[in-house]
Order: C-alpha cells, then sequence, then structure tokens
C-alpha cells in the first residue's frame, strides 16, 4: 500500500506529538513563573526535542511549521512568524525563581540565544548552560510526559498545575496552602477563592482530566469560613477505555482549534 506524503506527514506529526519532556522535580516543584499557555507549550516542545544522549545542551533547530502542525494552528506563514518570534523573545526576556533550600531565591533564564530566520521559517534556540542539570542525565527525581498531553489544554494555568500534580503522581496525593498555590501559578490576582477556584483550579482541572494522563480531584481544608489547603488526590489512567477516551478529546479539541 502506497503512504501518501500528506499521510506520512501526519504519522510524522503525531510521533512528535508523542516525544517527552524530562524535568527535574526541583525545576518543577520549587519554581514560579508566569507564561502564556502558548510559550508553556513553545518550552515543553523544545525540551522534548532534547535527546538523552546529548552530553550538554545543544542549540537546536525546529520549523515553525512544524511547531504549528503539532498544535494544530493555522495561521498565514507572516503571522506565524510574527507570533512565534513575539512568543520566543518574551521567553528569552523572562526568568524563572528558583526556590533554594535555604530559603532564599534565584533566577535562571531559559534560553542564552534565540535565532530565526524568516525565510526558511527556521528557529534556532539554546537553552541556558543553568538549565543543564534540570534538563539532561537525570537519573532521579524527575518528571516525564508526552507532549501530547498538554496540546489541547487552553487556560494558561492548566499545563502549570498539570506539571506540578504529574510530578507528586507517585506519592498520591499533595497538599498546597491556597496561598502557595496562587505563587506557584502566579496567580495571586485572585484575592477572593471563589474567583480562584472557578477561574484557576476548577478550570485547570477540567482540562488535565479531559486531555492528560492522570486523574485529578480536590479537598479544600478551612480555618473558620476561610479556606486555608487544597488537598490534591492524584491517580494514573491505566484503564485502556479511560486512555482511548482521553485520546479522543485531545483529538477533538486539536481539530476544534485548527478550525476555529
Amino acid at each position: 500500500m502506497t503512504v501518501t506524503m500528506q499521510e506520512s506527514r501526519k504519522f510524522q506529526i503525531q510521533e512528535k506529538r508523542e516525544y517527552k519532556v524530562i524535568k527535574s522535580n526541583e525545576l518543577i516543584q520549587r519554581t514560579r513563573f508566569i507564561l502564556t499557555s502558548q510559550e508553556q507549550k513553545i518550552i515543553l516542545y523544545l525540551i522534548s526535542k532534547i535527546k538523552p544522549e546529548d552530553m550538554e545542551l545543544m542549540e537546536q533547530d525546529f520549523q515553525i511549521r512544524d511547531f504549528c502542525d503539532i498544535c494544530e494552528s493555522e495561521k498565514d506563514s507572516g503571522a506565524n512568524y510574527k507570533y512565534i518570534k513575539n512568543s520566543l523573545k518574551n521567553l528569552r526576556d523572562k526568568s524563572i525563581w528558583l526556590k533554594l533550600p535555604n530559603g532564599s531565591e534565584t533566577t535562571l533564564s531559559w534560553f542564552s540565544r534565540v535565532t530565526l530566520n524568516e525565510n526558511s521559517g527556521t528557529v534556532k534556540i539554546k537553552f541556558d548552560d543553568m538549565m543543564t542539570p534540570h534538563l539532561l542525565h537525570l537519573k532521579e527525581q524527575y518528571t516525564q510526559f508526552s507532549i501530547n498531553y498538554v496540546l489541547a489544554m487552553r487556560s494558561l494555568y492548566s499545563p502549570r498545575l498539570y506539571e506540578l500534580l504529574k510530578s507528586y503522581e507517585n506519592i498520591g496525593s499533595w497538599k498546597f496552602s491556597v496561598e502557595e498555590l496562587k505563587s506557584k501559578l502566579y496567580a495571586e490576582t485572585y484575592k477572593r477563592y471563589p474567583d480562584f477556584k472557578r477561574k484557576v483550579i476548577d478550570t485547570a482541572v477540567r482540562e488535565i482530566n479531559s486531555f492528560g494522563d492522570i486523574f485529578v480531584s480536590y479537598q479544600v481544608e478551612k480555618k473558620g469560613n476561610k479556606v486555608t489547603h487544597i488537598l490534591f488526590e492524584i491517580r494514573p489512567k491505566t484503564d485502556c477505555l479511560e486512555r482511548a477516551y482521553t485520546y479522543a478529546n485531545i483529538e477533538d479539541a486539536l481539530g476544534k482549534k485548527k478550525t476555529t
């Protein structure tokens, strides 16, 4: 049976969606940063392209077309270039706060260099060398997941909460104070808990349960009438039908993104 170029391209894109993101738990659990949903997906896509055998963080090439196909984003080529260019500049300019064991915080940068070529639609990026211990040669205390599970998420809080809870999957549960969780998600603007619950937690949990490889539920702890802590229960989706349903949700959501 002859495989058409279109079918071959579709297979390649699907294969890239299964690439693994591997990050140290320290980078996930002890950092706080604010990125748009698309900026988070760019970072995760680039991390997924790191090869396990790499001895150092190498300069990476990627085609803007590839990234847009993987995310099922349809824009004209000029808009693609401008959009990715702005996102990468923002990522180059933004820092991460990493909390150290002594309680102080230090900054890390995502990239040390970004180069774009509009004619070829190619991007070259170099992760900052300070990221090396968090992205390479991880033997323990790390989390991995397929980038596929975050592509359909729309809320900027969903990928971040997903990777946080995914990092505690082996424990099965994790409790955050409300203020701690707001800080990690950069959601301090939500002063009232009902707003934080509705616009951040419930939206993110709904998307994680629809598109992720874990199922999440939560309950709250109160002091008087004030919600002080949130306890998340986390379990992997091991049932075949449950996983098939998740993949169907992802395909359906990405298809809708493509046509909107």
